[in-house]
């Protein structure tokens, strides 16, 4: 019988690592475990950050009411002749990420995630709650503090092999193990060229990697000699050779060492885009977003705003569903332009049956948002200094709009005026909601003088998990 406190050191150390890095890679981000260690034992919860909350009927349905979750495979796959490790079927529960296996070390354990609304893909994350699992097995079955002490930072520093292992993941399933194409490299060319200036400008464009053997089979407008060809590690030099494709339909091509030409044409059926936007950029396989990079590193975020506030925020009012719908998609369409043209701008939501008066530009016909050429306006017009003053009818009835009032107790000198007048302004005012969309910071989404979209910080894990409950003792406890 393993020592419980070793046991309980592992599973902290795990779980430590695994949050950290996923807060890096998604935001912040709670994790938890389930788990058995031997085949008569009952299930422990670890949920230190209430993350199952909610799930409670389901996780009672699964583990106390039924046996089902003992059964396991009947021919294990043999790993390295004292450990078996088999995946166990996903739980589905909404809103959270999952993965889980059963050793002859660990009988069950299930790790859990939040499934963010703004990630690219969700395999990176999994494949990362799979090394978690691999991980505390491996170290329950060496029972040794030397390897213990270090789970917790390789799981802390797994981005980019989470990527990678996703992506051999599907490749494996696409071509099979016999490929010439290695993904470190290609992860490697695409952080360095990302952070390399030309000029003082990131870079743009879109360059694109190949099988070596299907370069052949491709048409190219471009195409480089064998002994001529720029190497995929000199970052500087492909950087250069970029801006031949910035701001066209042109795509450079590698076959993962070399760039071999630019094309036009249409791609193989395998292949990985590195999509360069400047300061940042997406990573998508076979046109299936992977991940996003900046910063000289890997995320899981698409680079759109969360509005998932405000969408609930419109749910809540008396409209009709198919105006909350239409207004949504106004108000995100505006966001995610501020977003890309990389200005600051404050979208007022007036939801009163007739719109409030506010100080601005005014306009003597408001203008239907809902006209493509119309939306398109009012992008431009939300780069003017002021607000635009929306009302349910979905019309922009003024733009330059100036938001004042009393100061309240929320306002945070460091967010500047665009910010804390949203605060000033909505507390005054009712049936209003104010996006504020910053060039260097998350969307605030404000209401009644309150950032509703501002982000909790996680509580703290303790240092040293004491004694997880059953899962008996923590849904009584609930």
């Amino acid at each position: 019988m393993q020592d419980k406190a070793f046991i309980h050191q592992c599973i902290f150390n795990a779980l430590d690592g695994v949050q950290d890095g996923l807060s890096r890679f998604s935001g912040p981000s709670r994790v938890a475990l389930l788990y058995a260690i031997g085949a008569a034992d009952p299930i422990h919860v670890v949920d230190p950050q209430n993350l199952l909350q909610g799930h409670e009927p389901k996780l009672k349905e699964l583990f106390l009411d039924s046996d089902d979750w003992r059964s396991g495979p009947a021919n294990p796959s043999r790993i390295d002749g004292f450990k078996q490790f088999h995946p166990v079927k996903n739980l589905d529960l909404a809103g959270l990420i999952s993965y889980g296996a059963r050793s002859n070390i660990i009988f069950y354990q299930i790790w859990f995630t939040e499934h963010h609304p703004d990630m690219c893909s969700i395999g990176p994350t999994e494949c990362w709650l799979e090394h978690a699992a691999w991980l505390l097995a491996h170290d329950l079955g060496t029972d040794s503090d030397l390897y213990t002490r270090t789970t917790g930072y390789v799981l802390r520093g797994y981005g980019t092999h989470a990527v990678r292992d996703f992506m051999v993941d599907e490749m494996n399933v696409f071509l099979g193990w016999d490929t010439y194409i290695r993904i470190y490299p290609i992860l490697d060319a695409v952080l360095g060229i990302s952070e390399t200036r030309e000029e003082g400008a990131w870079p743009k464009g879109e360059l694109v990697f190949v099988e070596p053997h299907a370069v052949k089979q491709m048409d190219f407008m471009v195409q480089f000699p064998h002994e001529g060809r720029p190497q995929l590690s000199n970052f500087k030099h492909v950087r250069k050779i970029l801006q031949a494709v910035e701001n066209s339909d042109r795509r450079l091509v590698s076959n993962g060492q070399h760039i071999v030409g630019i094309t036009t044409a249409d791609l193989p059926a395998f292949h990985i885009i590195a999509d360069f936007r400047r300061g940042y950029g997406f990573l998508s396989l076979n046109d299936k977003p992977v991940c996003s990079f900046f910063n000289g590193s890997f995320h899981s975020t698409t680079h759109k705003a969360k509005l998932v506030q405000l969408e609930e925020l419109l749910l809540e009012t008396s409209l009709e569903l198919t105006c909350t719908h239409h207004l949504f998609q106004i108000i995100a369409a505006l966001v995610h332009s501020a977003e890309t043209e990389k200005h600051g701008c404050t979208l007022v939501l007036d939801l009163n049956p007739r719109p409030i008066e506010i100080s601005g530009q005014r306009l003597e016909h408001p203008l239907d948002l809902r006209q493509p050429s119309i939306l398109e306006l009012a992008k431009s017009l939300a780069k003017v200094d002021g607000a635009l003053h929306i009302g349910t009818d979905m019309h922009l009835h003024s733009f330059a709009c100036l938001l004042d009032g009393r100061t309240v107790p929320g306002e945070d000198r460091s967010r500047g005026a665009r910010y804390n007048s949203a605060l000033r302004f909505s507390s005054e005012h009712s049936d209003i909601i104010v996006v504020v969309v910053s060039s260097d910071r998350p969307v605030s989404i404000i209401k009644e003088g309150v950032e509703v979209s501002a982000q909790c910080q996680l509580k703290p894990v303790a240092r040293y998990i004491a004694s997880p409950p059953t899962l008996t003792a923590w849904l009584a406890g609930k």
